[in-house]
């Protein structure tokens, strides 16, 4: 995989703006977007709808598939969005799609709360937002990716991720 075809997966906590930045930022990079949440089987959705979060075994045939669906588009490039709140199940993405390129949009849970109580077309309940703060794990210095204050004008967090993206590797 070049600069040329990154595969990248907009990462955090629901409500940080994953899908909005993914898609923008796919259609700067021309690759194909996806969002994590077509991913999920049926019982996982629902489960989350009733404000239960999932735990490791509900996440690792959804977290299986989106690493599939990443391998297959290796050679094209590709942003999916995706919680990936443990290292572990970055590496599991990983073990599927190596090379991706994390961009965590981390911040205040005060305004992802706000985010989340304003949506009114999405099955993530408010109630699951300190539970998903609880599990994550903030990139680690193994991990190729950046951090990005969820702050940020959508326009500011693409521009930032597109040039993260486009960077040369670290050696």
């Amino acid at each position: 995989m070049g600069n040329d075809a990154p595969l990248v997966v907009v990462m955090g906590v629901c409500g940080s703006g994953k899908s909005t930045v993914g898609q923008e930022l796919a259609e700067r990079l021309a690759v194909p977007f996806a969002d994590a949440d077509e991913f999920h089987p049926p019982a996982n959705i629902d489960k989350m709808a009733a404000g239960h979060a999932l735990d490791d075994t509900d996440r690792a045939p959804w977290l299986a598939a989106i690493g599939i669906w990443l391998a297959e588009h290796h050679r094209a490039g590709a942003v999916v969005t995706c919680s990936a709140l443990k290292h572990i199940y970055r590496d599991m993405l990983r073990a599927q799609a190596p090379g991706i390129f994390l961009v965590h949009l981390a911040g205040d849970p005060q305004v992802v709360t706000e985010r989340v109580c304003a949506r009114t077309d999405h099955f993530m309940p408010a109630s699951l937002i300190d539970s998903q703060y609880a599990t994550l794990e903030p990139l680690s210095a193994d991990e190729h990716g950046i951090t990005l204050d969820l702050a940020l004008s959508v326009d500011d967090l693409v521009a930032a991720a597109h040039a993260a993206v486009q960077a040369p590797a670290r050696s």
